[in-house]
């Protein structure tokens, strides 16, 4: 189990395909509306998150494509580990994605879910998708800083 860090925060899963996959814009804090096997799912760390994006209907905002496998000893009060999960913004962050979401070639995916204090919350990020070469530029530029590092670090 992960320790938390000095703000209280204990990170469950994180999406690194999404910074890799699109160039973020903007970063929310959202709460999610979970049932009490999904948080214990939670506690154990398991969750899957690529392919998780936000879609927002009837100006609600609700979380698609993130796995939380089924608790074994909720037979009763099982929950369906796909689902759509809503989560919780304000009124004009919802507004905002939605508004950013109608423009093309804009997405709205999850980077990271952790837990504050108690309290699951999930970090979503406004992205564009990235082209192939884009990506490849990235790459070479993290191995050019690797690099000068290294040299630096031999005196």
């Amino acid at each position: 189990m992960a320790k938390p860090d000095k703000d209280g925060i204990r990170v469950i899963a994180s999406n690194k395909k999404a910074y890799h996959d699109y160039s973020i814009e903007e970063t929310w804090e959202a709460g999610i509306v979970l049932d009490g096997g999904e948080v214990k799912m939670l506690r154990a760390q398991k969750c899957v998150l690529p392919g998780a994006h936000v879609r927002v209907l009837r100006g609600e905002a609700f979380l698609h494509g993130m796995s939380i496998p089924e608790y074994p000893w909720a037979h009763q009060f099982a929950s369906v580990p796909d689902r759509p999960r809503k989560l919780l913004l304000h009124q004009r962050e919802i507004l905002k994605i939605e508004h950013a979401l109608k423009s093309k070639g804009t997405s709205c995916v999850v980077t990271k879910v952790y837990f504050k204090g108690a309290k699951v919350k999930v970090e979503i990020a406004l992205g564009t998708g990235k082209k192939e070469h884009d990506k490849r530029e990235n790459v070479k530029e993290k191995e050019a800083k690797r690099e000068v590092a290294r040299v630096m670090k031999r005196g």
